[in-house]
């Protein structure tokens, strides 16, 4: 009976251990670079109307807006004094990038809490 939970807790151990492997690889993506990576533009606010467009943002979070009846998504980074600016399609191929980025992190975090686990197990 030892050896079945021995053997229990080395596949245990293994498959954590693929985990960790395959989260070494893992980047922390910024909101701003899978932006990016969609196809949003940065852009500086350079004029008084800009600039009175730009204050009124919520800060960090990714707004839905219409211009001339089409949507416009904006996300204002105000430490760096920029915003991000796409349409649909950009909208479009950013939702499953953070979906992906989202889902790695929950993975890492998981990992992270089992790590002890990994390394207090008995090799008998």
């Amino acid at each position: 009976m030892k050896h079945i939970f021995t053997g229990f807790n080395l596949v245990g151990a293994l498959a954590l251990l693929a985990l960790a492997v395959g989260c070494a690889s893992y980047q922390v993506r910024t909101t701003e670079s899978l932006l990016s990576e969609a196809g949003f533009q940065m852009r500086t606010p350079s004029t008084p109307a800009q600039l009175a467009m730009y204050n009124q943002m919520t800060p960090y979070k990714l707004e839905r807006n219409t211009f001339e009846g089409k949507a416009l998504y904006s996300y204002a980074d105000k430490q760096k004094g920029v915003a991000y600016i796409g349409g649909d399609k950009a909208y479009q191929r950013y939702k499953p990038l953070a979906a992906q980025q989202n889902q790695m992190e929950a993975a890492y975090s998981k990992m992270l809490a089992h790590e002890d686990q990994v390394w207090g197990v008995n090799y008998e």
